[in-house]
């Protein structure tokens, strides 16, 4: 069977939109295809900074011939029936259509519609130009002198040249000519620009892999990280160092150089009192250079991997010299931001009021980030007012979060102060991913309690599901504090996600809360926060809502049920358990969370099966009596009680009762489950020998109110109704 080559070169496309470019080409081509009513065996994609290529195995030559029959109106339909069946089955006239007879339905028109296969080469050409047209860039350009005129070709940077080749293994390929914007497909590619700027004829996909690499490009990306890790592992190794590994930067630089050639450079030692966050993120954002250091040390050395796409005569000395020379200048200015920010402001008599709202010390260069924060009013959010504001709306928060986290409420207000004041240091003005990190480190050299500067970094934390959580409970009381402000006050201003978009992260906020509740053990219940923290927000920022309307204090909690559902599951909850705990008021995590696990194990067990069988048939029995108005009485009469099951029931149902109200105050729901399945032999014998609707009313409203009860003693810790099985 054939196979496809196709390639399409451009000048560099964008690092970071090549993996994917190259699986929606995939795609695209592949959708088409089999639309089209070809079939294939594999496929696989292929991408350079300058060519995005597709490899298909094993396409069929042709697609099949086809056969349908379109049932139509019967015989005697009306005109516009008739003309309606023509127009879709493509029939001239009624005379082309069929007809068949049905007992039933009687006489009506068939059409029968041939469809003759077409050539893979035909269909090929034919769907090529539209994908390459519609391409989903993200910002395609124009260019040249037709790019003034409508229609004219858009794509991510200049397209240069078209390669589609069609034809099998061991056979003469044949060129797909199809023209885009005057670009016509041929089997005429290029390599590398400096090194290899020929031209190259391609004639199936091996001879293309190869010849491309004889013109020193790499095709295969994956091949080109492997060369990059394993060449930059080498190089520091043999400089007595190791390779601080990125996998972001790594996948970035093999999206940079078609030929990828491995190189050191080094930077004065005295730059090594900055950080090694800054250091690292300098080097990696102003060069995409990987850092190195000593094995087994934390602390970074002076020499940095460079990655070059050309193979330099001089062994390097001019790219490693370059690169060096702007190193050093990003590096001079990251240590003017890290000494700037441990001096005095210039303006303090301006920030008094500002350091008295916050208790601050303008003795310490922290403290004074954080007046000169409030100061300024640097805007939060439009609606929400400034971050100086929001700071004392988390104060607020985390005074209500201390307790309920065991947490020294002091060190956590000193903690909620200082989070936010590295915003205004001059290292995280240049490098907005390292707050927190920026904020530890100064309040450590200000003297902070550890606890304190560790939440100041922490708070921030889980930034996604498998991030780590805080782990002093200051962090954990901070964190939770920022988190649940954010939220209530996106809600208070209306700015919910909608559908796919989150724009201000609120899905992975609320996560970060579950999270936090359930796997550090947080006993917390979030509607009275929730009521009093949107009212204070309310109030803060003019908004008028009637003080009753919980609609949107319940929507939130909504909210953190949908993300905990989803938690749940991914940790193997079943859906319909976690139905039956939760409540649209529930507002305790932890304990849902703690009951789903007890119902789990014991919906597993032989007596939870059972007695939830005999559950579910007392409630649906009890439902449909009250929705017929059949009298049940307001509590059970034990004078009433005329058979030893029911009786046998009712004392069960009172002792289990009671057992399974002290199990839940404890919070010991295992025992509260073990207390209900006891239920399970005297519901049993209840249904075996007790008829539920005797004909006298009195005994048949006592019977529905002992089912109230099983539905009561059961409804404490689940609702049995909500459980499949």
């Amino acid at each position: 069977m054939p196979d496809l080559l196709l390639e399409l070169r451009s000048e560099e496309i964008p690092a970071r939109l090549q993996r994917k470019a190259a699986g929606d080409l995939r795609k695209l081509v592949t959708d088409a295809l089999v639309e089209a009513g070809l079939s294939y065996e594999g496929a696989r994609e292929y991408w350079t900074p300058r060519r995005l290529t597709l490899d298909i195995r094993g396409l069929t030559a042709r697609s099949a011939d086809v056969r349908e029959e379109r049932k139509g109106p019967r015989t005697d339909a009306n005109e516009k029936a008739i003309e309606g069946f023509l127009r879709a089955a493509g029939l001239s006239s009624i005379s082309e259509a069929q007809v068949q007879s049905d007992p039933k339905k009687g006489d009506f028109y068939v059409a029968i519609i041939s469809k003759t296969g077409r050539s893979a080469e035909e269909i090929i050409a034919e769907v090529m130009p539209s994908i390459i047209r519609d391409f989903p860039w993200p910002k395609p350009m124009r260019w040249g002198k037709a790019s003034s005129q409508p229609g004219s070709l858009r794509w991510v940077r200049p397209l240069q040249s078209i390669v589609c080749l069609f034809g099998t293994e061991h056979e003469e390929t044949t060129v797909i000519p199809f023209e885009i914007s005057g670009i016509v497909a041929s089997n005429i590619t290029y390599g590398h620009r400096f090194h290899a700027p020929e031209a190259i004829t391609v004639k199936r996909f091996d001879d293309y892999v190869s010849s491309l690499e004889k013109a020193k490009v790499i095709l295969d990306a994956e091949r080109r990280k492997d060369i990059i890790l394993h060449d930059a592992r080498d190089v520091a190794f043999a400089n007595g160092l190791e390779l601080v590994e990125d996998e972001g930067l790594l996948e970035e630089v093999s999206g940079l150089v078609e030929w990828p050639q491995v190189l050191m450079g080094s930077f004065e030692e005295a730059y090594l009192s900055i950080p090694s966050e800054i250091i690292r993120l300098t080097i990696k954002t102003n060069q995409k250079c990987f850092v190195t250091r000593k094995p087994g040390e934390e602390t970074l050395s002076n020499n940095f991997i460079l990655v070059s796409n050309i193979e330099a005569t001089d062994g390097g000395k001019e790219i490693i010299h370059g690169n060096g020379k702007v190193v050093r200048a990003r590096l001079s200015d990251a240590l003017h931001f890290w000494k700037r920010d441990q001096g005095d402001l210039p303006d303090l008599e301006t920030l008094e009021a500002s350091a008295k709202k916050f208790s601050l010390d303008l003795k310490k260069p922290l403290d004074q980030r954080m007046a000169k924060l409030d100061a300024l009013n640097v805007t939060f959010h439009a609606k929400l007012g400034t971050q100086g504001e929001r700071v004392e709306r988390i104060r607020a928060m985390a005074a209500k979060v201390a307790f309920p986290a065991g947490a020294d409420y002091k060190l956590v207000d000193r903690a909620v102060v200082l989070a936010k004041a590295d915003l205004r240091t001059e290292a995280v003005g240049e490098f907005p991913e390292l707050q927190g990190v920026m904020g530890r480190k100064y309040a450590v050299l200000q003297g902070e309690e550890a606890v304190v500067s560790t939440a100041i970094e922490e708070h921030y934390k889980p930034q996604g599901p498998s991030d780590q959580l805080p782990q002093e409970k200051v962090a954990i009381t901070v964190a939770l504090a920022d988190k649940l402000d954010t939220l209530i006050g996106f809600w208070a201003v209306d700015e919910k996600p909608t559908g796919s978009k989150d724009p201000f992260a609120l899905r992975r906020a609320a996560l970060g809360v579950i999270r936090i509740i359930l796997e550090r053990g947080v006993h917390l219940t979030l509607l009275p926060r929730i009521v009093s923290h949107m009212a204070r927000i309310d109030m803060d920022i003019g908004n008028t809502v009637a003080a009753d309307d919980m609609s949107r204090q319940l929507d939130l909690l909504s909210f953190f049920h949908d993300r905990l559902k989803v938690y749940l599951r991914d940790q193997g909850a079943r859906h319909d358990l976690i139905d039956a705990v939760l409540t649209p008021e529930t507002d305790d995590l932890r304990m849902v969370a703690r009951r789903v696990e007890a119902l789990t194990a014991f919906v597993s067990s032989e007596d939870g099966k059972n007695l939830l069988a005999g559950t579910k048939r007392a409630v649906q029995l009890l439902a449909a009596e009250e929705k017929k108005g059949t009298v049940v009485a307001d509590g059970v009469s034990d004078a009433l009680l005329k058979l030893d099951a029911e009786k046998e029931l009712f004392a069960a149902i009172k002792t289990v009762s009671a057992e399974a109200s002290g199990a839940i105050e404890k919070e010991d729901f295992r025992s509260a489950m073990a207390a209900l399945s006891t239920l399970r032999a005297p519901v049993d014998r209840f249904f075996t020998d007790v008829l539920v609707n005797d004909e006298d009313a009195a005994i048949r409203a006592n019977r529905l109110a002992l089912l109230r009860l099983i539905r009561e003693a059961t409804g404490t810790v689940a609702d049995f109704s909500k459980i499949a099985g």
